[in-house]
């Protein structure tokens, strides 16, 4: 029988929150920094207080019970308004305060960190930012887990508890080598593409960017790669740059990378014209069980006015 007077910590909820979603006693204790004896004494005292059993334990795996299953977004709501009491206790006025670990795919956080960092200091001094740099995967695993508090990202995220933000669109442009004929034009169509005459280089798998270039491609009906063929992939855009400069064939980069990446002998842009639609979508996400809605608001805008600094198109936007 349960005990009507127990009540049970943030501590023994965390510990079943990261249980439940690792499904995995090992992984759960490292990420919490605590033993595995620990972290199993934390649970049996959280089920024995409840009376409920919310975790099946047995040599091959973790399994959350139906009742876990049912009391899980109730343990994360309750984290989060923990977390964001504290966060409000640091700086009533709603500002961010305190600690935020901020996720950013690897094709944005190069080109808008250097702008973005700077008006956090400047506009929020008393946060505490944490950069997280990898592929949406991984950063939509931490914003579930309670690792990431907010990630910037490309649309389509389509996960249930996740909110989306759009925060602004951004161009695609070729690059290609500086003797190629589309070196410098400003009026090319999706079907041109079909004639670049080299290969299209692309990100390595997991990488949002490469999905939404071979997306780009598929619905331009241009092919990539194909039977037998080998196809030169990378995990950076440095090294694509490189790899257009050296003559192995061209690519498309966001317009926020430009500056940074296309600066180097060896390369020549050249953009769709007006009416040609070739852009991805980035946008803020952060868990829907979350009430920090305002100050991701905050933060968002600081965020875009990053990227229109990183590009020079448009004036800042300020909060």
């Amino acid at each position: 029988m349960s005990n009507k007077e127990y009540k049970p910590t943030l501590a023994q909820l965390r510990t079943f929150v990261t249980i439940a979603e690792n499904k995995h006693f090992g992984t759960a204790a490292q990420k919490l920094n605590i033993s595995q004896p620990s972290l199993s004494q934390a649970l049996v005292a959280l089920e024995n207080g409840l009376d409920i059993q919310l975790i099946e334990r047995s040599t091959r795996k973790v399994i959350v019970t139906s009742v876990g299953e049912m009391l899980l977004p109730y343990a994360k709501a309750t984290l989060d308004a923990a977390d964001s009491f504290l966060n409000h206790a640091r700086g009533a006025n709603g500002d961010l305060v305190g600690p935020l670990t901020i996720g950013i795919i690897p094709t944005v956080a190069p080109y808008i960190l250097p702008n973005l960092l700077r008006l956090m200091a400047d506009r929020l001094p008393d946060s505490r930012p944490c950069i997280i740099e990898d592929q949406t995967k991984h950063l939509l695993e931490g914003l579930r887990d309670g690792q990431v508090d907010c990630a910037i990202m490309a649309l389509p995220i389509g996960i249930n508890g996740v909110n989306e933000k759009k925060l602004y669109d951004e161009n695609f442009l070729v690059v290609v080598p500086e003797d190629h004929r589309f070196a410098g034009r400003n009026d090319l169509t999706l079907s041109d593409l079909h004639d670049l005459g080299m290969e299209l280089l692309l990100l390595d798998d997991g990488h949002c960017l490469r999905d939404q270039i071979i997306d780009l491609c598929h619905k331009s009906d241009v092919a990539i790669g194909g039977p037998g063929t080998i196809t030169t992939r990378a995990a950076s855009l440095s090294t694509v740059m490189e790899c257009v400069a050296g003559g192995l064939g061209a690519t498309l980069v966001p317009a926020s990378a430009v500056p940074l990446e296309c600066n180097r002998p060896g390369l020549a842009i050249a953009r769709f014209a007006p009416s040609v639609t070739a852009k991805r979508t980035i946008a803020l996400a952060y868990r829907g069980s979350s009430s920090r809605d305002s100050e991701f608001e905050k933060f968002g805008q600081l965020v875009e006015g990053s990227f229109r600094r990183a590009t020079n198109n448009q004036p800042d936007v300020s909060p």
